[in-house]
């Protein structure tokens, strides 16, 4: 900052900077070297003006150094920062100058030993940071706190040019002897400091663990340093829990007033701070009712701030409304858009208007909305008849007044309206059937005017939704098919399945539009999703127009009310980063941040219940087993203190169990039939096709897409409970990287095999052939168990489906992440490389079932840091059902018993290379939040297997 204030001190007078005559380097360097010292400060007054339009006067390096000895503080400023920008270009005359540092150090003036260790951390220079550690140390235990303020920021420059460096010589435990400093200034920049350094390196993190005994010393400090200051310190203290509910309070208390502090940054951190420690506290006490009063206002007030600052405050308020809408119930009309609002923020009132909405406030929210739908910004009256449809689903007392809003709107005949509301209204159909269908004659007045794939597509699943209600029906959709091969895919698609449906429920009539559609969606489409959606609807009319009535005509689940929720877990992370770009983003740092170490990874504690009881740890069981050494570190295990002891609990429960129930056996897909034409793919000619009298019995399906049966045993099929869950197919290489091949592929296990199966598209104008496979050493030894087998040649726009089978005996290499799978494919044009992601739950083995009392033992040997807590929440069967999909996932259980109404499964897994897994497993009926823990020696699986247990209950 004082170098700062000397350049600003330079360019408010102008000479410096009009210097344009030849031979200036020549001149400078001789009054460089002048006896006279104003001469010398006013040639380094010209020497910085130069530096700072862009002018190269590095040559005059050695005589700006010689002027480094000097007693004027003005002058030594401006060397300083002459040093600091060309230091990196000239490193070894660099070295010149460290001893003037090293003396300066150790000057009486305070400001000049700042100013010295300062600038040493500004110089990135390798061969001066082994100079700098002694001056460093010296200058972390100074005497003047504006010194050890400024070492502090030092150390996690020098950090950041060479970390070892830093570890090795004890700077980051002089760091956190300076959080017990007197001067709230000193613990402010420890703490900064701290945070920057534990963010890449896990020792630092290690280091910034707060306690109750720091946590009083931060908060004395958090009233007397700088809004910067504070905002650090509070950040800190958004990491610690609290031990209790008292303590939670107490924080609480002396955090509160910053949140009238004039700095945004400050507020919203404030905020952070009370929203994690809320959760800790009963949420029915007195004390959270009042915190959540206190926390509006603050929050309201930000939003008279510039545009900038209100659109972050927006996107941190959604947040906030997300996991506590109570906090601005009563403050809806802060939202309400103004006419001079930027549209970000306009769009950001919105949503955050929606998820305020309710019975109360619906009516003076319609009438906002409809307001802003006659506003002349397109986007923002686009969202604005979207709003009107959200608010319909999610206020259902609502609904009959935004769909008169909405047919109001369509009245006005203004093209984007009228599509952006019946895109709208078909979700109202969804969510509310068998309603509103009356007004579906005034939509069909405006067909011909909708262009967008969007509005088609919507209108064209009224059509067919409601085809025995519309005389026409068969009509409206011959018109769009007179265009078929023009409209985007999703219009496409929509097509297909509308024309399906109205034949199945007016057969008589529409056999020939149906025959016209299958015909143009298997014969004339490049699309392979339109292709595969006609085959199957051709199959199942052809062979069983029964079972096609129940799959097509099924009766679809209601629309969520909050379909744009964030997951939870995301949205407790991302409470955790409130007044961060995270907040912003709305995604976690790492997806965005690189080189941030895992272990930084914040999220909120389980909130705490209506009526708690005091809770104990419990003693934790683990495995006899080799397992891998243990990475991170872990969260304690609590039991209620009316339960028995873990060991005991543990004990009686695996030696009288009865037995448990196997697993479930894999889905073996049956095999795909060799080629052939449509006429071999329905077993009949088209034109049989007929809906009324007996099914034909089904005939085997040819050519590379396989029976239908087939394809729902490799995908697990719509409904199917209990069956190993296998990811979709994703793009693993583009066509534009593959010169034409595309690649898209999934991981499954059947019958103890790991398959990779994969669908190779030649998007070229030329076959292909000779396909080949390789896998990169990678963490579980996956290796091609035999050649690749795609037809040679493949013909150019066609494609070939294959299964690789992949063993684990191949080259082991730790990878990052650890399931990351590196791929080479060759064929005759060149060789291309493609990187995928194997799910967790094809590694594990069908041997996982542990004995019971191996389970016990292997418990007991696993350190109690080695065990992890996390949440699933939306679980909604019983733990009978629970044990069965994970079964059929090879996730075993070996016990159950029910304490006090809960469920506790306790169940092991075992990975293909020998590493084990144990986890208890907590469900209580009615409640469909589960407490998953999970044991192991090798701590890097713990988040794969969580994020794995999450999968398989959600599916």
């Amino acid at each position: 900052m004082i170098l700062n204030f000397s350049l600003q001190a330079i360019m408010t007078d102008s000479k410096y900077f009009t210097t344009t005559k030849k031979g200036e380097i020549f001149e400078l360097k001789a009054e460089l070297n002048s006896d006279k010292k104003d001469r010398k400060k006013e040639a380094v007054k010209k020497v910085i003006a130069s530096m700072t339009v862009g002018k190269d006067v590095s040559s005059l390096f050695p005589d700006v150094v010689n002027c480094m000895q000097t007693d004027n503080l003005e002058l030594k400023k401006l060397v300083y920062l002459y040093l600091m920008n060309y230091a990196k270009s000239q490193p070894d005359m660099a070295i010149m100058a460290v001893n003037t540092f090293v003396k300066d150090c150790e000057d009486p003036n305070p400001l000049i030993r700042a100013l010295a260790v300062r600038t040493m951390g500004c110089i990135r220079v390798d061969k001066i940071t082994e100079y700098l550690c002694e001056p460093l140390r010296k200058c972390l235990k100074d005497e003047d706190p504006y010194v050890r303020k400024t070492a502090a920021v030092c150390v996690a420059k020098l950090h950041d040019i060479n970390s070892q460096l830093v570890e090795d010589q004890g700077f980051l435990d002089s760091l956190k002897d300076l959080l017990s400093d007197s001067n709230p200034m000193v613990v402010a920049n420890a703490v900064a400091a701290l945070s920057e350094i534990g963010d890449v390196s896990p020792t630092a993190a290690a280091m910034m663990e707060i306690n109750s005994q720091t946590i009083n010393k931060l908060l004395t400090a958090l009233n007397e340093c700088t809004e910067w200051g504070q905002i650090f310190i509070l950040d800190s203290l958004a990491q610690y829990t609290p031990k209790d509910d008292r303590e939670a309070q107490s924080i609480c208390e002396r955090v509160t007033p910053r949140l009238s502090h004039a700095n945004a940054a400050v507020v919203l951190s404030a905020v952070k701070v009370l929203m994690k420690y809320m959760e800790i506290m009963t949420p029915s006490s007195s004390y959270v009712q009042n915190l959540v009063k206190k926390l509006s206002p603050p929050l309201v007030t930000l939003l008279s701030s510039e545009p900038e600052v209100q659109y972050v405050a927006l996107r941190n308020i959604n947040l906030i409304v997300q996991k506590r809408a109570d906090i601005l119930k009563n403050e809806m009309k802060v939202f309400f858009v103004k006419y001079n609002d930027p549209i970000y923020v306009k769009l950001e009132k919105l949503d955050i208007m929606i998820r305020l909405s309710n019975q109360q406030n619906i009516a003076q929210v319609l009438a906002e909305l409809k307001e802003y739908a006659t506003e002349v910004d397109v986007d923002f009256v686009r969202k604005s008849v979207r709003a009107i449809g959200r608010c319909a689903i999610k206020v259902e007392q609502s609904a009959e007044r935004c769909v008169s809003t909405l047919l109001d709107l369509i009245q006005t005949k203004v093209n984007y309206v009228v599509q952006e509301a019946i895109v709208v209204i078909k979700d109202i159909f969804r969510r509310y059937p068998n309603k509103y269908e009356s007004i579906i004659s005034t939509l069909c007045e405006n067909l011909d005017s909708l262009d967008e794939p969007e509005a088609r597509a919507s209108m064209i699943w009224i059509i067919g939704e409601y085809a025995e209600r519309i005389d026409n029906a068969a009509e409206l959709l011959e018109s769009f098919l007179e265009g078929f091969q023009d409209e985007n895919s999703q219009v496409q698609l929509q097509l297909l399945t509308s024309i399906v449906k109205l034949f199945l429920k007016r057969p008589t009539d529409t056999q020939e539009l149906v025959q016209q559609v299958l015909s143009l969606a298997t014969q004339d489409s490049d699309n392979p999703d339109l292709r595969d959606r006609g085959y199957i609807y051709w199959r199942l009319l052809s062979t069983d127009p029964v079972a096609a009535k129940e799959v097509v005509l099924a009766e679809k689940p209601l629309i969520s009310e909050e379909t744009d929720l964030l997951e939870p877990t995301l949205l407790d992370e991302l409470i955790c980063n409130i007044s961060t770009l995270a907040s912003v983003y709305h995604k976690p740092p790492s997806s965005f941040v690189e080189g941030r170490t895992a272990a930084r990874r914040f999220t909120l504690p389980p909130r705490a219940e209506p009526s708690p009881g005091a809770e104990t740890e419990e003693a934790t069981p683990a495995p006899s087993q080799p397992v891998a050494a243990p990475v991170t570190a872990s969260v304690a295990a609590h039991a209620p203190p009316s339960q028995p002891a873990a060991d005991s609990l543990l004990g009686d429960l695996l030696m009288d169990m009865g037995p448990t129930q196997p697993a479930a056996p894999p889905v073996q897909p049956a095999a795909a039939a060799g080629g052939g034409g449509v006429m071999d793919l329905l077993g009949e000619d088209l034109s049989g096709l007929q809906l009324g009298g007996a099914p034909s019995p089904a005939q085997p399906m040819g050519g590379p897409m396989g029976g239908l049966g087939d394809l729902f045993s490799l995908s697990g099929g719509p409904g199917i409970s209990g069956g190993m869950y296998s990811a979709p197919k994703q793009m693993w290489l583009t066509a534009a990287k593959g010169k034409g091949v595309e690649v898209l592929g999934t991981f499954s296990r059947r019958q103890g095999q790991i398959y990779m199966d994969m669908t190779f598209h030649n998007k070229a104008m030329q076959a292909m052939g000779d396909f080949a496979i390789q896998f990169n050493k990678n963490s579980f030894g996956l290796a091609p168990g035999c050649p690749l087998n795609i037809p040679s040649p493949l013909l150019a726009n066609s494609s070939a489906e294959t299964s690789l089978p992949v063993n684990t005996n191949g080259a082991v290499l730790r990878m990052d992440p650890l399931t990351n799978l590196q791929v080479a494919v060759k064929n005759n044009v060149d060789v291309f490389y493609f990187s995928c992601t194997v799910p967790y739950n094809v590694l594990f083995s069908e041997d996982g079932q542990m004995d019971r009392k191996v389970f016990l033992a292997t418990w007991k040997d696993i350190p109690a840091g080695n065990e992890v807590q996390n949440q699933i929440t939306n679980v909604n069967f019983s733990s009978e059902v629970a044990q069965q999909k994970l079964s059929a996932n090879n996730i075993f259980t070996i016990a159950k018993r029910t304490v006090e109404g809960q469920d506790m499964l306790y169940q092991s897994l075992k990975f293909t290379n020998n590493i084990w897994v144990l986890a208890e497993l907590k469900m209580q009926p009615g409640n469909t939040v589960v407490q998953l823990s999970l044991k192991t020696r090798a701590m890097d699986v713990v988040m794969g297997v969580q994020a794995m247990y999450e999968t398989v209950l959600h599916n």
